[in-house]
């Protein structure tokens, strides 16, 4: 069989990440936004994790069209929980930015931004849990958490790629189109797997 040269390879990498993203974006949108994030991430997040694991074939298009729509109502659900959080968290900063002073404000305002830093990276491990684990609606937004939390290498390998991307993303915001949802979703759920494979080694030898 003759091999294909490895440019070509890495242009159809290149094109399939692209198409993921794009699709991210739209579905997102088709979701007005707040309800089309959730169930557009956890598709794009099934995705990755499918290359991830060495199925390169997985048609994109259909993939994306039928984890999102299946996934649409539970995956809204768990996204008013996150949500809510947020929400919470951002009234709380307004206020202690605009009310309250002295060094007491100052004191919690940096609580509440690492709450609110841990949210985010929470919002980012619950997709890799979402499609790689079967869990209860409860024991998702739980674990998330749980995970984000107990597990501190991995969440400093996610904060610092993400924060790279993020810097990228500044400096050359014409990328944002072809890789804002993909660059953080494969360099989250590739950090997620590593983790996830060393769990489940310890769970079958204990």
């Amino acid at each position: 069989m003759k091999k294909v040269p490895w440019m070509i390879v890495v242009c159809e990498w290149i094109w399939r990440a692209i198409l993921a993203n794009l699709y991210w974006i739209a579905f997102t949108i088709l979701g007005l936004g707040v309800f089309g994030f959730f169930p557009a991430s956890i598709a794009l997040f099934t995705i990755v994790r499918k290359w991830l694991r060495k199925d390169s074939d997985i048609p994109v298009w259909a993939t994306f069209k039928q984890v999102y729509f299946k996934e649409w109502k539970r995956s809204n659900k768990i996204g008013l929980v996150f949500y809510s959080i947020g929400l919470f968290l951002f009234v709380d900063i307004r206020i202690a930015e605009q009310v309250m002073t002295g060094i007491f404000a100052s004191f919690l305002l940096i609580i509440l931004y690492i709450l609110a830093f841990v949210l985010l990276l929470a919002v980012g491990n619950f997709f890799s849990l979402y499609v790689h684990y079967q869990l209860s609606t409860k024991e998702y937004i739980k674990q998330s958490f749980l995970f984000t939390l107990t597990g501190l290498p991995s969440t400093i390998w996610i904060g610092a790629g993400l924060f790279i991307i993020g810097m990228l993303l500044i400096r050359m915001p014409g990328l944002l189109p072809f890789i804002s949802g993909v660059a953080p979703a494969y360099w989250m759920m590739k950090v997620n797997l590593i983790r996830f494979n060393m769990l489940e080694k310890r769970m079958s030898l204990s």
